[in-house]
């Protein structure tokens, strides 16, 4: 009984993530056509990402035109907060999910004004495991770690790092106070994702955010 509750169940999510591709190769076309360069931004409770993207907006400010999409299981604190930086926030409530999907960010899109945005950020759910597989119509996917999750978090997570276009290392002014070893960090993420870049930055003093805009810029 179980190996059929199984067999049943692999087709389930395969429909499940056809229909969230369909979706999101809508958003990406309409975002494209517009000319609007869309992050989904991916990291675990704690890392800062909420704390990132506050630095990212205020280091923007009347450079771009940018959006932002908050996904988060309850509260609307990260929308409200980034609301101070950035005139154009939308928060989804996720309840229970542990992910944003394509048609979320749709419905959320159509409630912003794309003719006066040219920069797109998704919040997605504090999970590093299940919004990595859903597609939501992005440029990139950039993968958030922290010093203070330890050295070991992209070898425990691997889709996220081989999935990410951008790896970005926070909390780096923490580095004299912890025992983090970031050779050992950047050594597992080279054995998933060669290539991608990693870039070490503080949403807190600052440190780095210059090279993590001139990504965005590029």
């Amino acid at each position: 009984m179980a190996e059929a509750a199984q067999t049943t169940r692999i087709p389930l999510v395969e429909r499940v993530l056809e229909a969230n591709d369909e979706v999101a190769a809508a958003n990406r076309a309409e975002l494209q056509r517009r000319g609007i360069f869309s992050i989904d931004l991916i990291g675990a409770p704690g890392s800062g990402k909420t704390a990132l993207l506050e630095a990212t907006l205020r280091a923007l400010e009347g450079r771009r035109h940018p959006a932002v999409l908050v996904g988060d299981l309850a509260t609307r604190r990260d929308g409200d907060r980034l609301a101070r930086w950035c005139d154009k926030v939308i928060q989804i409530s996720t309840g229970q999910g542990c992910h944003l999907e394509a048609s979320q960010v749709r419905d959320a899109l159509a409630q912003i004004e794309l003719g006066q945005v040219d920069l797109l950020f998704i919040e997605n759910v504090g999970n590093l495991i299940c919004p990595v597989g859903f597609d939501l119509g992005q440029s990139a996917k950039v993968g958030l770690f922290s010093l203070t999750e330890g050295d070991d978090k992209a070898a425990k997570h691997p889709y996220l790092v081989e999935a990410a276009d951008l790896i970005l290392l926070n909390k780096i002014d923490l580095m004299p106070h912890l025992s983090f070893d970031r050779r050992s960090f950047e050594a597992d993420v080279r054995l998933l994702n060669p290539r991608v870049p990693i870039l070490d930055v503080s949403a807190t003093t600052g440190e780095g955010l210059d090279a993590w805009i001139a990504w965005l810029d590029r």
